[in-house]
């Protein structure tokens, strides 16, 4: 009697932590299976900062996604999200810091582009404060980039998945999104230094409705 009982509460102990079930869309999973679509669900773009892997924040976004709302600070400190450009065409990057090389260069690139895009909304975002996104601004001459400043909260850094976790910068990206909010077009730089394909990300812009 004794050792039937042993033998029922090791079948409960291996029904409830070995061969749990779980219906989801039609598929069966054991825990196992699970844990590694859990993995495979999770997988963020794979990105290098001067050469050496950085981990990725948030989640990834990919072409066809309804883009994610955030709130960012404008210039003047005002909160700024993604519904207020509801209806537009938006092009949107997002950069290490103003105030080195390439993103400076980026960033003059597509406030010189903006006006042959039509009625697209360009936006860059970075963790720079608003002040010194403004000062930056008023030194380069940007009047078509509207800069965005995500150093409070991370929340557009951690809704595209381009936070960096090593060094609370956003790597290098660019997405366009539609007047639907849908997202049309991803790039995330493999390397954070490098540039973004300018005319790949011009053309789908474009191309956007």
């Amino acid at each position: 009697m004794i050792f039937s009982k042993i033998i029922l509460i090791a079948k409960i102990i291996l029904t409830v932590y070995s061969y749990t079930v779980h219906i989801a869309d039609g598929e069966v999973l054991n825990e196992f299976t699970l844990q590694e679509k859990t993995k495979e669900d999770a997988k963020m773009a794979n990105v290098t900062f001067g050469g050496k892997p950085v981990t990725l924040l948030g989640n990834e976004v990919k072409a066809g996604d309804k883009a994610p709302n955030f709130t960012v600070l404008a210039n003047d400190m005002s909160e700024v999200t993604l519904n207020d450009t509801k209806g537009q065409v938006r092009l949107i990057t997002s950069v290490p810091s103003l105030d080195t090389g390439v993103c400076d260069a980026e960033t003059r690139r597509f406030n010189e582009e903006a006006n042959s895009l039509g009625n697209v909304k360009v936006l860059t975002v970075s963790v720079d404060l608003p002040f010194a996104q403004k000062r930056w601004c008023a030194a380069a001459g940007i009047e078509n980039v509207q800069t965005l400043s995500d150093h409070r909260a991370l929340s557009f850094g951690e809704a595209y998945g381009v936070a960096i976790q090593e060094n609370r910068l956003l790597t290098r990206a660019v997405f366009v999104v539609d007047s639907s909010d849908t997202v049309t077009y991803v790039e995330y730089v493999s390397e954070a230094t490098n540039h973004p394909n300018y005319e790949a990300a011009l053309e789908a812009a474009k191309s956007a409705k």
